[in-house]
């Protein structure tokens, strides 16, 4: 199995391991944590099955999320996860999605991961496009987006029903070019595979 390692300034985006799932179920569980996820609350059993489905897959299948630790670099600890999808039937354009513990929030980490996984989509994978669809109320992730240099292209109204309500969302993108003429100097450490 081909292992991946991103290393930023502070954090390593890897593979997740079982030793993540104590870290994985504290976030995982909380609610705050889902407000704006494609995801409910996760029981810790729930948590271990999706680590253990994890294991197996690699980046390159069209069609199939594939699940990334984020983790502080200085303790290996798990701070949160990234999904990343190639989407069907072009492999060269991927949706990402990210989800960063509470007590983790709004000290740039979700901003340092995007950007080291940016990177090496655009630099290792020959991607095109990245795209991200997100809640239309969730301001933080919004901002994080244009940050980087995403571009909003739709605004789905009441496109999905989410926690007993119909929902918004906003898509963004990035392109390669886009991306190597604005903000292809990010600082990091070091990509490997």
């Amino acid at each position: 199995m081909e292992k991946l390692q991103i290393t930023t300034d502070r954090l390593i985006i890897r593979n997740l391991i079982p030793e993540d799932i104590s870290a994985f179920h504290a976030y995982r569980s909380d609610p705050s944590i889902t407000l704006y996820q494609g995801f409910d609350v996760m029981d810790k059993k729930a948590c271990e099955a999706f680590i253990v489905d994890q294991k197996g897959k690699l980046f390159g299948k069209p069609g199939e999320w594939v699940q990334y630790a984020v983790a502080l670099k200085s303790e290996n600890e798990l701070i949160g996860d990234c999904a990343i999808k190639l989407q069907q039937p072009d492999s060269r354009i991927v949706e990402i999605g990210m989800t960063i513990s509470t007590e983790h929030q709004k000290k740039g980490f979700a901003k340092e991961a995007m950007s080291g996984i940016i990177k090496w989509l655009f630099s290792e994978k020959e991607i095109q496009r990245i795209q991200e669809t997100t809640d239309a109320e969730n301001i933080a992730s919004i901002q994080m987006l244009k940050s980087l240099g995403f571009r909003q292209e739709g605004h789905f109204i009441e496109n999905i029903w989410f926690n007993g309500k119909w929902g918004s969302e906003y898509q963004y993108a990035l392109l390669k070019r886009e991306w190597e003429k604005g903000l292809g100097k990010v600082s990091l450490v070091k990509n490997k595979r």
